[in-house]
């Protein structure tokens, strides 16, 4: 990894690497993919940081055979992963912003939700789909552990916990006379160390008339399209439904439904319930599942070999820009690109600097790689020859945003499914 101004060790906080699924417990763990020792992927460096090198972990994949759930190897305590400096405020991404409205809407309507229920959001970060229900006049609790963005949902007038949701959490909640008729987790499935504990918790809080709905990246997608980049030490899972299922019965709860979503370059809206009721689609997607063969070693056998082969082929493409004296700049400080740009391990200079929209990344520098980020008005006022959109998945959104930047020459390219120019109409 090339890291320039390394002056002083920094120590390095306690892992460890897991020896039995964290779901199961089952001991047969299969290496899938090893991308090296990497920095904490959200774990952005401010200045008087660049003296210290931030502590590295292993960043490995293995799969379990019993449960055939896909996880990482090390277990990085989750006060490291998400204390108070967490820098992810989602309401500062559009997309995101239009599909979770939307979401709130089909549920208020399908429910017919009103005054007497209570939409419990984990994960709820600065409140910005919460706030749909709270225009409604739909009581609304968010619980998130990461007190900048909670902060920020509670001054938009959203009520929010700042803790980590698990069984206690839950059962204090009960206690206190609250029962969700809906609950949500958006993203945080993946995120959660102890997984049995946190979903034992929508078992105590869920009304038993209520429903729970999860949106996750599908390991489905991650595999076809060799969205390697979606892997960081914060995302502990990645999760197939013939994983989910057993999951989710060891706690009483059944899954009743999953949607396909295009968010995050692919996703899915997985909604369970204290009650059976299996559909169609939700059986037809698990006959896929099976027909892939997506919880056995033969799916994965070559998709280490297709993520090298990426990494390669953006050197090549990068590395000849560069010496052709070409500029190149990249979009997006989002923990994707902290993985991709580490694994990657370009020769110091080819990439300037990274943009990004959110003025809370803005100043600071992206972990490992440590290059700056600056705002995005940098590609108008003193464009480089290319751009690299690091958030691939939300690539038109920003193609279109950065109008300007094409007009002046600029050419967008992005890493995955592998290295390419966006043609831009």
């Amino acid at each position: 990894m090339t890291i320039a101004s390394i002056q002083v060790e920094a120590s390095t906080p306690k892992s460890g690497r897991i020896t039995a699924c964290r779901s199961c417990g089952g001991n047969h763990l299969d290496t899938i993919l090893d991308l090296g020792q990497q920095p904490l992927a959200n774990a952005l460096l401010e200045p008087e940081q660049l003296g210290v090198q931030e502590p590295l972990f292993p960043l490995e994949v293995v799969l379990c055979q019993e449960c055939g759930l896909l996880q990482v190897s090390e277990d990085v305590p989750p006060e490291i992963l998400f204390g108070q400096d967490y820098p992810y405020f989602s309401s500062f991404i559009p997309a995101l912003l239009v599909h979770s409205r939307e979401h709130a809407l089909d549920l208020i309507a399908e429910r017919g939700l009103g005054p007497d229920n209570l939409v419990v959001e984990i994960a709820s970060n600065d409140g910005y789909l919460l706030k749909n229900f709270v225009e409604q006049g739909i009581p609304v609790l968010g619980i998130d552990p990461a007190s900048g963005p909670a902060k920020a949902a509670i001054e938009i007038g959203v009520p929010t916990v700042i803790d980590f949701f698990g069984k206690d959490v839950a059962t204090k909640l009960v206690a206190e006379g609250k029962r969700a008729s809906v609950m949500l987790a958006n993203n945080v499935l993946a995120h959660v160390n102890d997984i049995n504990y946190f979903v034992e918790g929508f078992s105590i809080l869920l009304a038993d008339d209520g429903i729970a709905e999860f949106e996750f990246p599908y390991v489905k997608d991650l595999i076809e399209s060799c969205a390697f980049d979606t892997i960081y030490h914060e995302h502990f899972f990645y999760y197939s439904l013939a994983a989910l299922e057993p999951l989710m019965g060891r706690h009483g709860l059944y899954l009743n439904d999953a949607k396909k979503l295009d968010i995050h370059g692919g996703s899915l809206r997985l909604r369970v319930s204290k009650t059976p009721g299996k559909t169609d689609r939700l059986v037809k997607m698990q006959d896929e599942e099976a027909a892939m063969g997506l919880t056995g070693f033969e799916c994965y056998r070559d998709f280490g070999l297709r993520v090298s082969g990426i990494r390669d082929e953006l050197r090549r493409m990068l590395g000849e820009f560069h010496s052709a004296g070409k500029t190149i700049a990249a979009y997006g400080a989002a923990a994707k690109g902290a993985t991709l740009l580490n694994y990657a391990d370009l020769p110091h200079g080819t990439i300037s600097y990274v943009v990004d929209r959110n003025t809370h990344k803005v100043g600071k520098f992206m972990p490992g790689v440590r290059l700056p980020i600056k705002p995005v008005e940098e590609l108008v006022t003193a464009p480089t020859d290319y751009l690299l959109i690091l958030p691939w998945n939300f690539a038109d959104e920003i193609v279109v945003q950065q109008a300007d930047y094409k007009k002046k020459g600029g050419t967008f390219l992005k890493a995955i499914p592998y290295p390419q120019e966006i043609e831009v109409a």
